[in-house]
């Protein structure tokens, strides 16, 4: 009980600054709500960022900790995770957010405005999702995911999210296809329009593209009762539903309104098609079903076409994911996918929906997914992993945030 008092004076402390952003403003509510030994874990490598800031004589050291730091609890959450599997996302979660608090207003040996406070968080948020921990060993097929952070905490402030659970449990497994071996890769993005619209998908997703560093890129989210993959994804943004900023963006079903890219909207067609090997992972039918989504909305509709051919001159309202981030993941990765040529297998699976933390039900969703991600790679050949040329209209505007 005396931590407990001694963490929620420390993050009452942090809170109560006019700096602090609204998901930064949920730690005081999330310490009497989520258990202690939740919140409290990853204390010491948050005090350890904090001391190492303090003493640092320039920027460029001062940007070296955030990094070094944000990897560190990555990889104590990661390796957490999977010693103890306790299928807990929400520990890397706050945590990530107490230490973004502190940092905005940290007393500093040398000048440091706005701007370059929120360098130092860009960067510690960078690689605390796993971004710059992508290590893929040689002659293993190379299987990336992506989840997302706890949402609509407003509702449930003590949510899980089990596309982020995925992702910690998942990272760094090696999988036995056969002869032969797979490795998962996995980093979680944020709920936040803003980080969409600046284009976090395609900085980081890029690279991994062009090279091709990946074999097989599948992007998660909590989705509804069972698995869906999501074969249509719509270009355009129509849910109510805030995002973790508590940023709504005045979109509806009856108003649908494409992305940001930068500060121009993001073009592309109304719909793309996912490429991921459907069958295999459909084989995986228990304990939750797997459906292969293809029902849309669009202002002429819904309908659940057999091809992008059927989907021609229409708007998108929905697509196959929705018409909130989930959706928008998957339809920006597939389309940075055709603009950089390549035919690396991909897209998204929503996995079925809990309420606040339920550990038998995340672990089964977990273990099921290792297994359609099995499945899946196992159809994996080199001919699917040609580069082909890439369109005339490759983006221009991303760029590693970690470089």
């Amino acid at each position: 009980m005396k931590q407990l008092a001694l963490a929620l004076a420390l993050t009452f402390s942090i809170t109560t600054h006019a700096q602090v952003t609204v998901e930064e403003s949920r730690l005081e509510q999330a310490m009497k709500n989520i258990p202690a030994r939740i919140m409290n874990r990853h204390d010491a490598e948050v005090s350890a960022l904090r001391e190492a800031l303090i003493r640092a004589t320039s920027p460029s050291q001062a940007i070296q900790i955030s990094t070094e730091h944000g990897r560190r609890l990555w990889q104590q959450s990661t390796q957490h995770n999977q010693r103890t599997e306790e299928y807990e996302d929400r520990s890397l979660y706050w945590s990530r957010l107490n230490a973004t608090a502190l940092m905005r207003d940290l007393p500093l040996r040398f000048e440091a405005d706005t701007t370059f406070r929120q360098s130092l968080i860009d960067r510690f948020e960078w690689s605390s999702r796993g971004m710059d921990d992508i290590r893929f060993q040689p002659g293993y097929k190379r299987i990336l995911i992506t989840g997302f952070d706890p949402f609509l905490l407003d509702r449930r402030i003590d949510q899980a999210n089990p596309s982020g659970v995925a992702a910690q449990m998942l990272d760094g497994m090696v999988v036995e296809l056969g002869k032969q071996r797979a490795q998962i890769e996995a980093v979680i993005f944020p709920v936040r329009f803003a980080d969409f619209d600046s284009g976090i998908v395609e900085r980081f997703l890029a690279p991994y593209l062009q090279a091709p560093e990946v074999d097989m890129v599948v992007t998660l989210s909590m989705g509804r009762e069972g698995f869906d993959l999501e074969h249509f994804p719509g270009r355009r943004r129509s849910a109510k539903a805030p995002d973790n900023l508590n940023i709504t963006l005045g979109t509806s079903l009856q108003r649908p309104l494409p992305p940001r890219a930068g500060d121009h909207e993001l073009e592309g067609p109304e719909f793309v098609e996912f490429s991921l090997p459907v069958m295999p992972m459909l084989t995986v039918q228990t304990p939750y079903l797997v459906r292969d989504n293809r029902k849309v909305l669009t202002l002429q509709g819904e309908q659940s076409p057999s091809n992008l051919d059927e989907l021609k001159g229409q708007t998108a309202v929905e697509g196959s994911g929705g018409g909130y981030l989930s959706n928008e993941i998957s339809y920006r990765s597939l389309l940075l996918r055709q603009q950089l040529g390549s035919n690396i297998p991909m897209g998204h699976l929503h996995t079925p929906a809990i309420q606040h933390y339920k550990r038998d039900e995340l672990k089964k969703i977990v273990q099921q997914i290792e297994k359609i991600l099995q499945n899946a790679s196992q159809t994996l050949t080199p001919a699917q992993l040609k580069h082909v040329s890439p369109s005339p209209d490759k983006p221009h505007w991303y760029e590693r945030r970690d470089k």
